[in-house]
């Protein structure tokens, strides 16, 4: 039988990804953190944590996480069900991972139903759709928006449709630019707007348009679907916007479609536990 109290500590850590932090949180001493963790670790004969900056789990410890989470749901679950008219339970804290444009464009009117849920308080952390899913296997989420089909091992993945992407400019920087269209000199004398540097869309679609890779340009890397947007609204760049913010621009005539036929649609899932907690599947 492990220990509630270690699991709990261990957990923190991991969540924390500090012991000094933990400790704060748990108000306890960082001598007490590193017992709990050591006597858990004792007993599983597995080492849990990665002792590095910042702390993170090992493949025995995001089992160990996974674990953790779920007891914490099932618990939260099972008291709402067997004292509902009891003084109301503190929610249970639940971590999803959803990629930028997804938060940007389609996801708020699904996160308001979620938010409506008395019972649980959601974190929603927002990365790259070609990463977000490393963060479930880690035990940092119970649920993740991602462009990988295949889910890990305890995992499904329920396709969720596909986002259309179009490669945007203002015409004044089409006639600067491409004015014959995009063309290979074009590209590597104007500057891309892109997300971040983990961003391999962009590179994706000018190897879609010229049969081979390009990626000695300038680019502008801003974080933000909204920042991205307004960059390439101004003139300062072309990028890549989903189709529900740039169409009704391109309508407007703010903005044009380098390349109508080159159209990026990126299928996006939805990965989650194989077995989850009725708190999960509620989301799910």
């Amino acid at each position: 039988m492990l220990d509630r109290d270690q699991l709990e500590t261990f957990a923190t850590v991991a969540e924390e990804q500090s012991f000094e932090r933990a400790a704060l949180k748990l108000n306890i001493t960082r001598g007490a953190v590193s017992q709990r963790i050591k006597a858990l670790e004792e007993s599983l004969a597995t080492v849990l944590l990665v002792r590095e900056r910042p702390v993170s789990p090992t493949s025995a410890g995001e089992i160990l996480l996974r674990h953790v989470k779920a007891m914490r749901m099932m618990e939260g679950a099972a008291l709402n069900e067997l004292m509902p008219t009891a003084r109301p339970h503190a929610p249970v804290a639940l971590a999803i991972a959803v990629n930028a444009d997804s938060l940007a464009t389609w996801f708020p009117r699904v996160l308001q139903q979620i938010l409506l849920n008395r019972q649980t308080a959601i974190e929603v952390i927002s990365d790259d759709q070609d990463h977000t899913a490393s963060r479930l296997s880690r035990g940092e989420v119970i649920g993740c928006i991602s462009t990988d089909e295949r889910p890990a091992v305890g995992f499904l993945a329920e396709p969720l449709g596909a986002m259309t992407y179009r490669c945007c400019a203002t015409p004044a920087f089409v006639a600067d630019h491409f004015p014959n269209g995009i063309t290979v000199p074009g590209v590597l004398m104007a500057t891309a707007v892109l997300f971040n540097r983990k961003d391999s869309l962009h590179h994706g679609f000018l190897t879609s348009v010229f049969g081979f890779a390009i990626d000695r340009y300038a680019k502008h890397y801003l974080p933000s679907p909204a920042a991205l947007l307004d960059a390439i609204t101004i003139g300062a760049g072309y990028g890549l916007v989903p189709n529900a913010q740039c169409e009704p621009l391109i309508a407007d005539g703010k903005l044009q479609d380098l390349a109508p036929e080159h159209a990026v649609n990126v299928a996006l899932y939805w990965h989650h536990w194989e077995l989850e907690p009725t708190l999960a599947h509620d989301i799910t």
